[in-house]
């Protein structure tokens, strides 16, 4: 039961902080950019309780999300760009020398390349494949900023045991 309580709490504090990432309007003109900030508590998941518990939070909050502060074609975006970050990160996470900050950044870049191949998909035009710089600088930045965060929030977590 507590580790079910902890797991319903990080999927809240994906929640909240998607709504609060669709409250912030970016200046840069680039369709689909974002912040990521709910991957911060995907994160914090994967690092707390394990792949498969973290792809749980990611999967509920892509659709929670969705539907309650967006729509179809968000969703069908957000799952793409979640699920291709997710296999990418665990996939990196097993590697000894990324640390955790290496890990968001690489999730950054495929979530955006992942939903770039969609929205070339959607509109059925490769045109957009010249706003890839610009996702990829982006996931960069973002991905640092969030795992330099999740570093930092990791070790004041408190301890919890892994056989919750």
């Amino acid at each position: 039961m507590k580790k079910t309580a902890l797991l319903s709490m990080l999927l809240a504090f994906a929640l909240i902080l998607g709504y609060v990432e669709a409250l912030i309007p970016l200046p840069f003109g680039v369709p689909g950019m974002k912040l990521g900030l709910p991957n911060l508590a995907v994160l914090i998941t994967m690092y707390r309780f394990g792949s498969k518990e973290a792809l749980t939070v990611n999967v509920a909050r892509v659709f929670l999300s969705g539907f309650l502060f967006g729509n179809l074609s968000a969703v069908l975006y957000s799952f793409s760009g979640a699920l291709v970050s997710f296999l990418v990160m665990m996939a990196i996470k097993r590697l000894p020398c990324f640390s955790i900050t290496g890990v968001s950044v690489a999730g950054g870049t495929a979530h955006n390349c992942a939903q770039l191949v969609v929205a070339m998909l959607v509109v059925q035009t490769y045109q957009t494949i010249y706003y890839l710089p610009f996702l990829l600088i982006s996931g960069c930045i973002t991905g640092l900023c969030l795992g330099l965060t999740a570093g930092q929030v990791m070790k004041r977590l408190p301890a919890w045991r892994s056989d919750l």
